[in-house]
């Protein structure tokens, strides 16, 4: 029995998609003209969000269908954000919640944040979930050795 070629393992690159977290001041309006901004771009879809508040700014994490495109108008319209890579993954009866932590508490991963993709009635009754882990690529290899589909950016539109 032959080793694999070095580099197949390491060289591996799960699916990953961009969330741009996007710094607000906790000021009436704010979250409005940030989510409309979005509404009136023709290229590009949100896909997800999520808001963490506190009582002077708000952190919103946001998944988008073209990262981009959303680059381009979150800095042409002066917003301050950063950018993660994070793995979305399909749920179903067989690939549960539980069944990802356990797999990933297996290996030692720590799991940062979750939080769901906006479903789309064109795709169907999917569920997926956005995840932040220590570690993309040996958890995407993980996770695809136990059956779960992984979504690239391109998937989500």
């Amino acid at each position: 029995m032959g080793q694999l070629p070095l580099g197949t393992e390491q060289g591996y690159a799960a699916p990953s998609v961009r969330q741009f977290s996007v710094f607000l001041d906790n000021r009436v309006g704010k979250l409005l003209e940030l989510v409309q901004l979005f509404d009136d771009a023709h290229d590009v879809t949100m896909v997800s969000i999520s808001v963490l508040d506190s009582s002077d700014h708000a952190v919103i994490r946001l998944i988008f269908d073209n990262a981009d495109a959303a680059r381009h108008l979150l800095r042409s319209h002066k917003f301050t954000f950063s950018e993660v890579e994070l793995l979305v993954f399909e749920l179903d009866d067989e690939h549960t919640l539980t069944h990802a932590c356990l797999f990933l508490l297996g290996a030692e991963l720590n799991i940062r944040f979750a939080y769901p993709i906006l479903p789309r009635h064109d795709h169907g009754p999917l569920k997926l979930l956005a995840l932040s882990v220590d570690d993309n690529t040996f958890a995407g290899q993980i996770l695809l050795r136990k059956g779960f589909r992984l979504m690239a950016e391109e998937e989500l539109a």
